[in-house]
């Protein structure tokens, strides 16, 4: 009996979804592996499903279920993210560290899309490579992504350029450690300030002990908590923008792009911080929320080919790399500056 082109569409759908699942749990397990592990699962799944796109191809009927996952299923993996911000620690980690992450992150964001548009980059490239640099890497740029309606290529390029100056600069940090003068508490918020995923902050703080991881992830945290207010800030500006380009009309509040999700997200923290979800359940849930965000992932990387790295990638990456170096060194000032070493 022959299907019917609704049961042809639909087994398409399901079959796309299906393939960035596979990607994803693939993803998941390779990331436990020695090297990998710096990579993180989010950025393996997206260099997968360009490896696949490019060798194995995406057939056309699957690319529906391709989309879904990379823009549905990305917004219900940030805000199952949520669970994994507990903001008690936070506010508990005083008002000097918190202040380090705000500035390290405010200056990451103004440097490194500054240097891209010294660079001619295009606008919204340039903002979620800066995004990503400043804030939690992949999530941030999958985060503003939804938010300013980026193009999937620009999505794919700011993430896998945060990924490569991340893995780079954690294997610099740990070569670093002994020459850079800092006492085990004063190195662990440097790298948490300073470094793009949490992976990165994990891996790049483990020399100097678990004082110096618990102390790292805090202030990255801090950085990730900040998505929120930068998300709503961009929405403002963009909307902004686009009504003064537009002589017709006049700007409006309602016109502004509220990014539902991210309040998700803070709704997850809020209740994971009352110590509410049992903290077994709360690991499960962010371990779900990484299933889905490299689903989201793996739909982005089969919808790119690596010409389009080649052709668009370079000055973002260079951007993103001057950008780093010298959040690096501000860092290092600001663990001095507000006596924390």
């Amino acid at each position: 009996m022959e299907r019917t082109e609704v049961e042809t569409r639909k087994l398409g759908f399901t079959k796309g979804i299906a393939l960035t699942l596979l990607i994803a749990i693939a993803a998941k397990y390779l990331a436990e592996l020695p090297f990998l592990h710096i990579l993180g699962q989010l950025v393996i799944a997206i260099l997968i499903g360009v490896v696949w796109k490019s060798i194995i191809g995406v057939p056309a009927y699957a690319v529906a279920g391709t989309n879904y996952s990379s823009k549905v299923l990305l917004r219900m993996g940030i805000i199952l993210l949520g669970m994994r911000l507990n903001l008690k620690d936070i506010f508990n980690a005083g008002p000097k560290t918190f202040a380090v992450g705000a500035i390290s992150l405010i200056f990451a964001i103004l440097v490194v899309y500054g240097l891209t548009r010294l660079f001619k980059v295009e606008k919204k490239l340039g903002l979620l490579t800066a995004c990503g640099t400043a804030i939690c890497g992949a999530a941030a740029v999958l985060a503003i992504s939804s938010q300013i309606k980026a193009k999937e290529k620009d999505t794919a390029i700011a993430v896998a350029t945060v990924a490569v100056l991340g893995t780079t600069f954690t294997f610099g940090y740990t070569i670093l450690y002994p020459f850079l003068g800092l006492s085990d508490p004063g190195y662990g918020i440097f790298s948490g300030a300073t470094l793009h995923e949490i992976a990165h902050v994990i891996a790049a703080a483990a020399p100097g002990g678990n004082e110096a991881v618990d102390l790292a992830v805090m202030v990255k945290l801090t950085r990730v908590a900040l998505l929120i207010p930068v998300a709503l800030l961009i929405g403002f500006i963009m909307s902004w923008k686009e009504r003064s380009t537009d002589k017709g009309k006049r700007f409006s509040w309602k016109s502004i792009q509220i990014p539902w999700f991210i309040f998700g997200f803070l709704l997850m923290s809020a209740l994971y911080s009352t110590g509410a979800v049992p903290e077994l359940i709360a690991e499960k849930l962010v371990m779900l929320s990484y299933i889905l965000m490299a689903m989201s992932m793996a739909g982005l990387g089969l919808n790119i080919d690596l010409i389009t790295f080649k052709k668009y990638g370079g000055k973002p990456f260079i951007a993103g790399l001057i950008g780093s170096i010298l959040l690096t060194c501000l860092g290092y000032v600001l663990v001095h500056v507000f006596q924390l070493n």
